[in-house]
Formats: structure tokens, sequence, C-alpha cells
């Protein structure tokens, strides 16, 4: 974004660019601290991962003292990467309930924004917590809090890449990037991910509303000569990585009725069970509801559906 642009950039209903680069964002923005929820006895800390740049997490695990080693989820919330934190509270709520739910350890990344930090910056900070993941699990000697938490709590045969709209396609670059890890990415959950491209599909044809507001979104949070053909968003491109070298053995697409995005994530599913990938694929669909509903309305019974099935997918 040219912060000498003579015009405010208005990007709804997220946020406004004042000319003098100053971002004002509508939503997203408040915070809650991590500690145990009283609903679901779930217990979570902050830490610092990457401290060159600032970037933090947040740590959950259910508050007991099993000797269970379980399932880690490594977590990218949404907000079409300009908004929203891992201590929001409806990301924060929702992560509680998933963690107690599937009995899992999860961490959520709090990856830097656009337009102040425009990507690539979100996916390579994604991509260094998962490396400061590996590289925790590996050492030897004395611990602190947190790294007894993945040590002692967690299976590393059972991880798995989770998110939802622009962390969703977090979840796929990274299960697309080529990796030795010292632990396996099992599967990949991916909650209405937000892909797109500069020819309509589906619905996008006729909903020409909706189809420039997501446009302007993507023209806000990366600087891209490719548009919304650029590989980051549009997985189908040419240049971009092939499908069959996703790196896990099971992969759950969520898609809503009612998201404008739905046709890109039956499309993604179609291409990647089409595609040699040796894996297998899951489309869950959701009738009657919009994008993230789940995030928003948690307590709806197809919000309390969707965290069930992502529990069974992770310990089946």
């Amino acid at each position: 974004m040219d912060p000498t642009h003579p015009q405010i950039y208005e990007v709804p209903p997220y946020l406004r660019v004042h000319k003098d680069g100053t971002v004002e964002r509508y939503a997203g923005i408040a915070v809650v601290p991590p500690g145990i929820d009283p609903h679901t006895n779930v217990i979570s800390k902050d830490i610092t991962i990457i401290p060159e740049t600032g970037v933090t997490a947040r740590l959950y695990s259910p508050n007991n003292s099993t000797s269970e080693k379980l399932p880690l989820i490594v977590y990218f919330h949404g907000g079409a990467y300009c908004i929203a934190s891992s201590s929001d509270p409806v990301y924060h709520n929702s992560l509680n309930k998933l963690v107690a739910e599937a009995n899992i350890i999860a961490i959520s990344v709090n990856y830097r924004l656009a337009p102040e930090h425009p990507l690539p910056a979100a996916y390579d900070d994604s991509w260094e917590a998962v490396q400061w993941i590996a590289s925790h699990a590996a050492e030897n000697g004395e611990e602190n809090d947190y790294e007894s938490w993945l040590k002692e709590k967690v299976d590393f045969n059972k991880v798995f890449l989770a998110g939802d709209s622009a962390g969703a396609n977090i979840g796929n670059y990274i299960a697309l990037k080529d990796h030795n890890f010292n632990f396996k990415i099992l599967g990949l959950i991916m909650v209405n991910p937000y892909f797109w491209g500069k020819e309509p599909i589906g619905e996008e044809t006729s909903d020409d509303l909706k189809r420039r507001m997501v446009d302007r979104w993507w023209e806000l949070v990366c600087p891209s000569d490719k548009g919304n053909d650029d590989p980051l968003i549009n997985p189908f491109v040419e240049e971009a990585p092939r499908l069959e070298g996703l790196g896990v053995e099971k992969v759950l697409v969520t898609v809503c009725e009612k998201d404008i995005l739905i046709e890109r994530g039956k499309l993604y599913h179609n291409k990647l069970v089409n595609s040699g990938w040796k894996g297998t694929a899951e489309l869950y669909e959701i009738q009657g509801k919009d994008h993230v509903f789940h995030i928003f309305n948690p307590e709806c019974d197809k919000a309390k559906s969707l965290i069930k099935r992502i529990a069974v997918f992770i310990n089946e």
C-alpha cells in the first residue's frame, strides 16, 4: 500500500488505510488473555516464538494430569490476512472448544498482518512457526514450561495443520513445502478455505458485489502483479505447486452453502483427489450457513457438529 496515495483506501468491512499509511481496523481488534477456560477446563498460555519479528503463539492443553500423549494441531487463524489474532476472543473460544472436544494440544500462530506487513509475511511467519515447533521437539537439556508441554504431552506422529479462511490457505501452503521435520504432519484441516482467481466460477459469476469485495481484500494484502492469479491465492494456476505433492496423508475440506468461497473449496477438493496425490480427502458441506459461521455463532447446532467432525477427523 502506497502511503502517499491521495485517497483513503477502504476495505469493507475490515479496515481503512489513511493517506498517511495509518491503518484503522473495524474488526478483529479485541483481545482476551490466556488462562484456564471455566467452560472447557482448557488451559492456555502465550509465548514469543520468533523474537526477531515479534511473532507469538497461544498454546492450549486440556487441564488434566494424564500421561497420555495427544495429537497436536498447528492452527492459523482467518481474517483475510489483515485482521484478527490468536488472542481474538472468537478464536480463543473456538480453540478452547476444539481442544476440549478432540482432546488435543494446539498452537495458534499469531502471524503478522497486512497491510503493515504485506504478504508473504503471514506465510513466512507461519512456516517459521512450524520450524520452531520442530526445533523444540528435538531439543534436549533443560526445558521451560511450554517446551515441557510439547515434549511431554504431544504425540509427534499425529501433527495436523489447521485453519479457517486465510488460515486454511496458509495450511495448504505449509503442507506443499518441502520439509524434513522430526515429526509427522499427518493431516490438513481446511475450514472454508480462502482461494480465489481472476476468472469467476459458480456463484461468483452472479454475485458481483461479493466478488468485488473479495478482489479488494487481496489487492490490499498482496502487492503482486499477478493479482488474483497469484499462486498464493489461486492454487490452480500453472506456477502454483502441484497438489500431488501435498505432504500429508489425509485432508478435510469444509465448505458452507452461502459462502462466496464455496466453489473454490469444492474445486480444491476435486483437483486434489484427481491429482495423483496418494492420500484421502473428505469434503464436508454445511447447508444454510455462511463463511466461518462457527467462529461467530459457536453455540448453534451446526457449529457444534462441525467441531465434532473435526475432532473425529483428528482422532480416527
